[in-house]
């Protein structure tokens, strides 16, 4: 479900899970496993984390909701926080949309590259929850209170280009 790949000294996760590369079991413990082989691999100088097909992580596996699989370990959080403490930069190359999860994965990276034509939100606030796996509390720190409070409390998708204004993505390309 992750593809782990090399181009010289960059380590490359592909999530693979179509058609939306969901953030399932599966995924979080493959982002898990390619971070650690990663990190503690020398020839490493850096990680990035993308997406196979159309689009990168689009968010959680709604499929999992009240299952034992939403629980078991890694959780979202966890993967975030191992994102987040990795002694390597960790960058997350965006296409299609980063959603929910997917931008709470985007946002535990070091740094965040987008293509033009991509969207981030928060969009399960229409379906009554809150951002569950620390996007709540690393994307004010990004942005700012107010422009963190309108995200994450309105779920709309917001365009490559007012992403890296409100300074959610640090490229567009």
């Amino acid at each position: 479900m992750v593809d782990y790949s090399r181009k010289g000294s960059v380590a490359i996760l592909e999530v693979n899970n179509p058609p939306v590369n969901a953030l399932s079991l599966a995924v979080r413990q493959g982002l898990a496993k390619g971070l650690s082989r990663a990190e503690h691999d020398s020839s490493v100088t850096c990680i990035v984390i993308c997406g196979k097909g159309q689009t990168f992580p689009a968010g959680a596996d709604i499929r999992e909701f009240g299952n034992a699989q939403s629980t078991t370990e890694p959780n979202l959080t966890k993967v975030v926080r191992q994102i987040e403490g990795c002694s390597k930069p960790v960058i997350s190359a965006i296409h299609g949309t980063a959603l929910g999860g997917g931008l709470e994965i985007s946002l535990g990276c070091h740094y965040r590259i987008g293509l033009q034509n991509c969207k981030v939100g928060f969009p399960e606030v229409h379906l009554g929850i809150l951002p569950g796996a620390l996007g709540t509390q690393i994307l004010p720190r990004i942005i700012g209170l107010k422009a963190a409070l309108d995200l994450i409390t309105s779920g709309r998708h917001v365009s490559a280009k007012e992403a890296q204004k409100l300074g959610i993505l640090d490229k567009v390309m």
